[in-house]
């Protein structure tokens, strides 16, 4: 057998690599997953839309000498076989270069390391030009113009990796400032939410600040852990011998969130759309938003999302891509994901459904009965005996068949359809502003206060805390009895 080697043609293979498909943002993100990988604490990212562009961004970490910068400027420069520290967020030894130059035709990095400035630099043009692979060394007079540089002057170690030619940012726009602006603010969502365990400093991993054009960049947790409900303990599956771990958390009902917390979650529209798993390779999120095909995003399955923890060790069983951007979990995985997808289905229904209420407690008087028919069909009644309902027909007993007719109307013209949309709409209803805990009190008030002696206000006013819908309101209620306003002396 017989083998021939044909080398690779440099700049019809850099050209091609740039259609790999990366988005700004994700491009960012494979930058600073070399940061960390680093042992960085801090990263900055500046923007310069005015005459010669540039996007740099600049860490703090353990920095690179010559030999490694330029090994680290290689195609391929570590093989996806091999075995990669535990923090450390690399994968095919592609990404610095791919992302960049995806982005830009002029890729600059500067490295420090011991107080010692090196420079290496990738220009398409120039590769085109000479026909090979020519990496451009820099010498100390090279670098004296590049952007950035001053900030470099104080660090002892660190890397500087600088985009010129922004051919690919450029496209399609008209106005280069204002297409800053807008990659900016994706950027800045983007980073927050992919890097949100570093950002907040999470068990486990250096905390990292990142900052953009001097602002620093806030982490946006996605399941908003101090409101959300835990639906189940972590649970850990074991694949080869390396630890996948799960821990499935349900949103608060959107009536109990506010416009900001709503916002962060993925708004109007994308509370939907981003349920979900949300994968984590080294606590960097990969991907999000999907069920991987093990049940159907719907809206009443809206506010579950699952966190899914697995280390870089199993790559090659997720089928990690080189932008990091897809991954698709084994079957062995998928098989456990499964069992834990209907518990967490059915806790997300009951957030929607008891929307506000305490529903665990068995001893709450509800306004309405849900009933299921002899054809196994759901309707819903208002509860004939509840609290407000006796308390008028004991007070005008010749009201009682009015009052009855009027419940049967109202449980019979209840708009279900209605109420369905607006409840899979993400908007607080009406229903749930700040006022309705005055008019809450002012009716409980006329209730208790109808009563003769204060024993029996007392057990009224008890007997409302039992009963929806005053049970919401019980802090309310007690601040307004020390206040004296239920006749108490």
């Amino acid at each position: 057998m017989k083998y021939a080697e044909i080398p690779p043609h440099a700049p019809t293979l850099m050209e091609s690599t740039r259609a790999i498909g990366y988005s700004i943002e994700a491009a960012i993100a494979d930058i600073i997953d070399n940061s960390i990988a680093a042992g960085a604490s801090t990263v900055d990212i500046d923007f310069f839309p005015i005459g010669e562009s540039y996007i740099a961004v600049l860490d703090n970490g353990c920095g690179m000498d010559q030999d490694e910068l330029i090994h680290a400027m290689q195609y391929g420069s570590q093989s996806p076989l091999e075995c990669r520290h535990e923090n450390d967020l690399g994968r095919y030894g592609l990404g610095m270069k791919t992302a960049s130059l995806s982005q830009c035709r002029v890729l600059t990095v500067l490295s420090k390391k011991h107080g010692k400035l090196y420079g290496a630099q990738w220009n398409l043009d120039h590769v085109r030009s000479v026909g090979t692979w020519s990496l451009i060394l820099l010498e100390e007079n090279d670098m004296t113009l590049l952007p950035c540089l001053s900030k470099m002057q104080t660090m002892a170690n660190g890397t500087l990796v600088i985009w010129q030619e922004l051919d690919k940012f450029a496209v399609g726009e008209h106005d280069m400032a204002d297409a800053f602006s807008r990659k900016m603010n994706l950027i800045r969502e983007h980073i927050s939410l992919v890097f949100h365990r570093y950002l907040s400093g999470d068990a486990g991993v250096k905390k990292l600040e990142i900052r953009m054009n001097n602002l620093a960049v806030a982490s946006q947790d996605p399941f908003l852990i101090k409101k959300s409900t835990q639906l189940m303990d972590e649970e850990t599956i074991i694949v080869r011998g390396e630890k996948v771990k799960i821990k499935p958390y349900i949103l608060p009902h959107t009536s109990k969130l506010t416009q900001k917390e709503l916002k962060a979650l993925g708004g109007k529209e994308g509370l939907r759309k981003q349920q979900g798993f949300y994968v984590y390779r080294n606590k960097r999120l990969l991907i999000w938003g999907t069920w991987f095909r093990l049940m159907r995003q719907g809206d009443l399955s809206k506010l579950a999302r699952v966190q899914v923890d697995i280390p870089n060790s199993l790559d090659d069983l997720w089928t990690l891509d080189i932008k990091k951007s897809t991954a698709i979990p084994p079957e062995e995985v998928k098989q456990n994901l499964a069992v834990v997808i209907e518990k967490i289905s059915d806790g997300s229904k009951r957030t929607w459904t008891y929307r506000g209420k305490k529903e665990t407690r068995d001893d709450i008087v509800h306004v309405w009965n849900r009933m299921i028919s002899r054809d196994g069909g759901i309707y819903y009644e208002v509860n004939p005996d509840h609290l407000l309902v006796n308390s008028i027909v004991e007070k005008h007993p010749d009201l009682q068949l009015p009052i009855e007719n009027l419940l049967k109307q109202i449980s019979l013209s209840l708009p279900l359809n209605s109420l369905y949309i607006d409840l899979t709409n993400d908007e607080k209803l009406a229903s749930d502003n700040d006022s309705v805990a005055n008019d809450i009190i002012a009716l409980a008030k006329t209730i208790v206060l109808a009563n003769y002696t204060e024993d029996e206000k007392n057990k009224i006013f008890e007997a409302l805390k039992l009963t929806e819908p005053f049970c919401s309101y019980i802090e309310e209620l007690d601040i307004a009895k020390e206040r004296g306003e239920f006749g108490d002396k």
